[in-house]
């Protein structure tokens, strides 16, 4: 059995799981166990008492059957990527999903099945190549399974829906360990609380997901000091608002690295970047820009054409593993003046050079979708704003985690309402509540008490069941 701190006494003491198990189970001191146990976020250093490295569906059922007998926690590692580490917890047992990476494509339908454990990666080898996407993230290792449990933004999202809005079905395994299809005619409500709900209502072994057809794109990016960049972001507001479809703007502020094409005067130095995406016709894209960038000229300008798959990637260098990150994220209803110059403090104020404020015109397509098909919030929200501290040394955690709450608490004039669910990290539960207003949280209740009354899958941002409240 397992000893009251965690810690296993031997390896006989999980024999009642190695019999139904085809994967592999790994304790702490076994070769490998440090290795999986660490996640993204390197501020998360957690020991379960055993990591369940799941093959099949039936593993997993077999994980959670097992942690209910032996009075284990139980958390859910995809990709791993959760800025709250929400993968891993001491004296958990951790069901690992990273062994299970297959995706198959039926081109004639443009459908993919991917299990439970891919990371966007994944989804884009295996479907790039014939010209398909699953709208998804930024960067690319993240975990396909978190990111659109809690609904997934990317440079498709407001041409063609969420991640979770391309969700067609499901292969979920309860916490009571029963394995079920949640598809538009079978467990339809569960298929709704995917959709955007976040990930405590079982676990998703594999999906099956609408892709849409992706080719080249032009992607263009320029750079301007902060003392141009309120004017910049008055062009920003006025082109975004009004952007066409095919067009993806989006915003940043960072400190310049030492790129050619950046003026050396800016490098090392807190500058505004502005990004253009045209998903049409490539050829169509240095003309589609110019209402952006004819009106903010930049002092410096990146400008090419990119493959869906390169696009995808471009986050990935800015954001490894391990380092450390804390994040937090605020809709707003307007870059006003005043906003605008909030912005500006807070990259002035910036702690680490390796931190970012991002923030992005939302609505499109995202607008597009009923909002009674999923159980993703606020749809309607226009902007999006989001601080992302990273450092390194965790004598610095204090200071960069009031750097990014600064940020987003200064903007409360302007706070449309919510946060994005993905997120949410370090808050108390009314903030979960706050996220998904009182009508949707309730239904989300009642499904949790349908789907997990006992609670067993709480380590993310929980909804917890009626009877519970």
């Amino acid at each position: 059995m397992i000893d009251v701190d965690g810690q296993s006494r031997g390896h006989d003491s999980h024999a009642g799981l190695r019999t139904q198990f085809t994967g592999q189970l790994l304790s702490p001191g076994d070769a490998g166990y440090d290795d999986v146990r660490k996640v993204w976020n390197g501020m998360h250093d957690r020991r379960p008492a055993l990591i369940a490295r799941c093959l099949t569906a039936e593993d997993v059922s077999a994980a959670v059957r097992y942690a209910g007998t032996a009075g284990l926690p139980v958390t859910v590692r995809g990709g791993g990527h959760n800025v709250a580490g929400t993968a891993v917890a001491d004296g958990a047992l951790m069901i690992d999903l990273s062994l299970m990476r297959a995706v198959s494509v039926d081109l004639a339908a443009e459908v993919a099945e991917a299990e439970g454990g891919c990371l966007l990666a994944d989804v884009d080898a295996a479907t790039t190549p014939h010209g398909l996407a699953c709208p998804a993230g930024v960067v690319s290792h993240t975990g396909l399974a978190g990111l659109a449990l809690g609904g997934g933004y990317g440079w498709l999202a407001r041409k063609w829906g969420l991640t979770c809005d391309h969700i067609l079905a499901a292969e979920v395994v309860l916490a009571d360990g029963s394995i079920v299809q949640a598809t538009p005619d079978e467990h339809a409500d569960l298929l709704w609380g995917l959709r955007g709900g976040g990930g405590n209502f079982g676990i998703v072994t594999r999906f099956r997901l609408r892709l849409r057809q992706v080719g080249s794109v032009h992607h263009q990016v320029g750079v301007y000091p902060l003392d141009e960049a309120a004017r910049a972001l008055a062009e920003y507001r006025v082109f975004a608002e009004n952007q066409h479809p095919d067009m993806h703007a989006v915003g940043c502020m960072k400190i310049a690295g030492r790129q050619d094409w950046i003026p050396r005067s800016l490098w090392g130095q807190p500058a505004l970047f502005l990004t253009a995406v045209w998903l049409g016709a490539p050829e169509q894209g240095p003309e589609a820009a110019t209402g952006l960038f004819g009106k903010a000229v930049p002092a410096g300008s990146l400008s090419r054409q990119l493959t869906y798959a390169e696009l995808q990637a471009l986050g990935d260098h800015g954001e490894p593993h391990g380092n450390r990150y804390f994040t937090k994220s605020c809709y707003l209803g307007d870059i006003s003046p005043e906003a605008a110059a909030a912005f500006l403090t807070s990259a002035r104020d910036v702690r680490s050079p390796l931190s970012s404020i991002d923030f992005e015109y939302l609505r499109g397509e995202i607008t597009g979708v009923p909002d009674a098909e999923s159980a993703f919030p606020r749809r309607d929200a226009p902007y999006i704003y989001t601080a992302s501290a990273q450092w390194t040394d965790p004598a610095q955690d204090a200071e960069n985690i009031a750097w990014t709450r600064r940020s987003v608490e200064q903007l409360e004039p302007w706070h449309y309402g919510g946060a994005y669910v993905n997120y949410v990290q370090d808050e108390p539960a009314a903030k979960v509540r706050e996220v998904y207003r009182e009508d949707r949280y309730r239904n989300l209740m009642a499904l949790k008490s349908q789907y997990d009354p006992a609670n067993v899958l709480r380590s993310n941002q929980n909804i917890v069941p009626a009877r519970a409240e």
